[in-house]
């Protein structure tokens, strides 16, 4: 039997973790050929078929999550049409909730795998290669959390919270299973939460498993010799056991070569041990993600979020000022109890800790959460297609929701350029940053925020943030701005941002000879410069005042990205 296992990504960067883990699972099965493909949403739908259909395989499995459960339906749904004795199969998330009406609307789909995956699709294969066809029928309803076809009705196996031992699953990565030459490779240590929040699927999921410590540090070391660039671990939240997770970070301090890697962990949960481990990690290292969701501990407790909001606070200052691991805050806006005032006061309580990143998601209603019977009781508006975005509720109306993606957006596209650090805080002169994001908000409207330039992020803060601005405060606004700008991106001559084209005369383009003795410069690197005299001297974050001549110098070359420098020079 020929297995396809594919699924579609939201980028091309991603690497999935599933498909390997079901095929090192299932690859020592009589009878059976496996091959994994990867593509994207973003590519043609006619252009996947097409692919899909020249694997020749007899039975395609899909991994379905919320960004691409659509196309992978209308996909299946014309796989059946071309060829009918093609086996079709279903995982993941999306699937995993609502089986018996996915099953009746999509006719094409002859299997759903419910939850975890590797051994109900082990125990599906093994049926299907080696059971007599007048068995099989029989043998299906007796694998857990399997559903089927039978005849003109939907049947199951029984229904089962039993969890696979995790080291039972060989590894994907010490297989070559898993594409480590993409740029995003996820990885696990352990599965389910501690926590139980309602909005979120792993509240569902079950008790904390976590693999060995033998397996962890074999697996980590591989990536790490492999000199994976950036290593994602999916675990929900990574330090629910504070020495565990001082162990691995422990590990990789010793063992780290130039891997990047992001975890998401409870704040709350952080030790003096751990901060001491941590305040030992280099920059460019460690990136924590961290849920605080909303700042209103009535709020959280309404789903269920169990937090010390006072110690998550206290413990991501401590990571602020006694580390160098990059801080991504998170907020959910819709949960219950928060209005729009109320969301301005969660996004100024985090804007306050400082941190690299901050993400605003609106509340997704996902099928199988307990926040679907929240919403109920609450009476909820969300889309009825993925992602089951909230549309209103009784504390936010659809346009609180609007502005509140706007603000998302405008983060997102801040972050991408360098967050914009030194003029947000010029701007808390006259505004807080939760009112100074409320008012470009408004000024925004519906102005498409997509596929913007740097230059032209730039111009947009310039134009949404000056507005309000009176003659001074405007030119430092611009003066600032221009100083972020240079920190990100070197300015060329003739196409500065156009609040700083009337300075074009005042810039200057040293050559390599006109910079410091001391600069040291790595071989094999291209190196740019460039000086201007601003107003006032922001790299310290507060604003130095008195004129100052800065040189930015742009160090690139392959493999190292760009280093920007920045030194004052004698006026």
């Amino acid at each position: 039997m020929r297995i396809l296992l594919t699924t579609l990504h939201a980028k091309y960067s991603h690497a999935s973790l599933a498909l390997p883990c079901l095929a090192v699972y299932c690859r020592e099965i009589p009878g059976t050929r496996i091959a994994i493909r990867e593509w994207t949403v973003n590519e043609p739908r006619g252009h996947l078929l097409r692919l899909i259909m020249a694997e020749q395989a007899d039975l395609v499995a899909f991994s379905c999550y919320i960004w691409n459960i659509e196309q992978t339906l209308k996909i299946v749904s014309d796989i059946r049409k071309i060829s009918p004795q093609t086996t079709i199969v279903l995982g993941g998330p999306e699937v995993s909730f609502g089986i018996f009406d996915l099953m009746h609307d999509n006719p094409a789909v002859d299997f759903v795998v419910k939850g975890e995956g590797e051994e109900v699709f082990r125990n599906l294969l093994v049926t299907l290669v080696q059971e007599h066809p007048g068995l099989r029928q029989e043998r299906l309803a007796e694998i857990d959390n399997l559903f089927y076809r039978d005849g003109s009705d939907t049947g199951s196996g029984p229904l089962s919270r039993k969890s696979l031992p995790l080291d039972s699953l060989p590894s994907p990565f010490e297989a070559g299973l898993v594409d480590i030459s993409k740029p995003l490779i996820y990885y696990e240590t352990s599965r389910g939460c501690p926590f139980s929040c309602a909005f979120c699927l792993s509240s569902v999921e079950g008790t904390v498993r976590s693999f060995s410590t033998e397996r962890i540090k074999k697996d980590l070391l591989f990536l790490m010799n492999s000199n994976v660039g950036q290593i994602k671990l999916v675990d929900r939240t990574f330090n629910y056991d504070a020495v565990r997770a001082d162990m691995i970070w422990e590990f990789i301090l010793e063992h780290n070569i130039s891997s990047h890697f992001h975890f998401e962990i409870a704040a709350d949960l952080l030790t003096d041990k751990n901060m001491q481990t941590l305040s030992r990690i280099p920059a460019n290292t460690f990136h924590f993600e961290i849920g605080v969701q909303s700042s209103s501990a009535e709020t959280l407790e309404q789903v269920g979020r169990t937090a010390d909001l006072p110690k998550i606070f206290a413990a991501v200052s401590r990571l602020r000022k006694e580390t160098l691991v990059e801080v991504h805050l998170d907020l959910v806006a819709g949960l219950p109890g928060e209005g729009y005032a109320g969301f301005l006061i969660s996004l100024q309580a985090i804007a306050d800790l400082k941190p690299d990143m901050i993400q605003i998601e609106p509340l997704k209603i996902l099928k199988g959460a307990p926040m679907r019977t929240i919403a109920a009781r609450d009476g909820y508006e969300f889309s009825a297609s993925p992602p089951y975005t909230i549309l209103r509720n009784p504390w936010l109306s659809y346009d609180d929701i609007c502005r509140i993606e706007t603000i998302g957006r405008l983060l997102d596209l801040f972050n991408k350029h360098g967050g914009f650090p030194a003029t947000f805080s010029a701007l808390e002169r006259h505004r807080s940053f939760s009112r100074t994001l409320d008012g470009m908000t408004r000024l925004a409207g519906n102005e498409n925020l997509s596929s913007l330039s740097c230059r032209r992020v730039f111009e947009l803060f310039a134009r949404l943030a000056g507005s309000p601005l009176d003659g001074p405060a405007k030119a430092l606004l611009h003066d600032v701005l221009f100083f972020d700008y240079c920190r990100c991106e070197m300015p060329l001559m003739g196409k500065l941002p156009d609040f700083a084209a009337e300075h074009q005369n005042s810039c200057s383009w040293p050559v390599l000879r006109e910079l410091p003795d001391t600069l040291e410069i790595p071989p094999n690197c291209r190196v740019k410069s460039f000086r201007y005299k601003f107003m006032n001297d922001y790299r310290t974050g507060q604003a130095i005042t008195g004129p100052v001549l800065l040189t930015f110098t742009y160090i690139s070359g392959a493999g190292r990205g760009l280093q920007i420098l920045v030194s004052s020079a004698a006026p």
